[in-house]
């Protein structure tokens, strides 16, 4: 990677001691990752920055208090700096694409700044990888609170969940405001300020995550796109079918960039079927592409005959003299040997064909 491109994915480092005289107003009372995540997302901004909040449901505090309202006070109004969701009628959607869930009010903020916001730590990132680390902080992050917050299930109607999953963002953030029946021992300070110092707590805690996902989608998903796209683009020097594509080695966040990269060159009837890539203890792996949006579900197996195979009993029955292992559920197989592992992915395609 070139010099040029790895400054594009350094994160740079925002001024601290600054704080704006700029006031950030929200609405007091119980609090959700939505309007927390909000705040923080302003507070990146330099017009924002490290800005004090105002928590009221009182209109005329936040009207004469406030430079900025964002979850409360019945408006959506960007020229008006008001973004609240609540009001009846309101149906604003991050983009086009079929979202399933109406903007909370950090989608709103972000719909809005998002893309400054990244800018402000990525300031060399190109216009077209800040649109892609844009969208898919939203798909990663956002969209899951925006969902929550308006009321999406997860799970379709009908559908009994295995289990409960209390470990997201927005169930920590709501474990941070007050029980119900708890008791403030604290005389020195009033259950509001209490309740105003564990909401700056979940402000913290959205930061947290937010940063760890921006991190993730431009320091590492983004630099791996490159890689990618160039391995699509080689997919018949690799194989006569132009199905099997191969990295020089693994790790890197492949599937999402292959799939979104698959529509951007049309490949919908020559869809990639195997990855090869070499593990860190050198040996050749194939790994078949899952269906887009499955886990689990292949988009073409490994033969059946060798699931659960390993070392000479594969070679055996497969043909194949360096294969070492094929794994039960047919997603993954290894050989010592790139040809090989290019052998293993290329009989899977034949015999799908037969």
């Amino acid at each position: 990677m070139s010099g040029s491109n790895e400054i594009s994915f350094k994160r740079a480092k925002l001024d601290d001691d600054i704080q704006s005289s700029k006031i950030i107003g929200t609405h007091s009372g119980t609090f959700q990752a939505d309007e927390a995540m909000g705040v923080f997302l302003l507070r990146q901004l330099p017009d924002y920055r490290n800005s004090a909040v105002v928590r009221s449901r009182d209109l005329e505090v936040l009207a004469t208090k406030a430079d900025i309202v964002i979850d409360v006070g019945g408006v959506y109004d960007h020229s008006a700096l008001a973004y609240d969701h609540h009001q009846r009628g309101y149906d604003e959607r991050f983009d086009d694409q079929g979202r399933c869930t109406k903007l909370s009010a950090s989608g709103l903020v972000y719909r809005h700044y998002g893309q400054q916001v990244l800018k402000q730590y990525y300031p060399m990132l190109s216009d077209d990888l800040l649109k892609v680390a844009y969208v898919k902080i939203y798909d990663k992050l956002m969209q899951a609170l925006d969902a929550i917050d308006t009321g999406v299930e997860m799970i379709p109607s009908g559908v009994e969940p295995l289990y409960r999953d209390s470990t997201g963002l927005a169930s920590r953030v709501g474990r941070l405001n007050p029980r119900w029946n708890e008791i403030n021992d604290n005389t020195t300070i009033s259950a509001d300020d209490l309740q105003d110092l564990q909401f700056a707590k979940a402000v913290d805690l959205c930061g947290l995550d937010f940063m760890s996902v921006m991190t993730s989608v431009v320091e590492s998903d983004l630099p791996a796109r490159k890689f990618v796209e160039e391995a699509l683009l080689k997919r018949h020097e690799n194989h006569a079918s132009g199905q099997i594509i191969s990295f020089l080695s693994g790790g890197m966040p492949w599937r999402d960039h292959l799939y979104e990269l698959e529509k951007i060159h049309k490949l919908d009837d020559k869809l990639i079927q195997f990855v090869l890539y070499q593990d860190q203890g050198g040996m050749w792996r194939v790994q078949a592409v899952t269906v887009e949006g499955k886990a689990f579900v292949n988009r073409l197996s490994l033969p059946e005959t060798w699931r659960g195979v390993r070392d000479q009993d594969l070679a055996g029955i497969s043909g194949i003299k360096t294969a070492r292992f094929v794994h039960v559920a047919g997603f993954i197989g290894g050989a010592t040997l790139y040809e090989d592992a290019l052998e293993m992915a290329s009989i899977a395609l034949k015999q799908q064909q037969e």
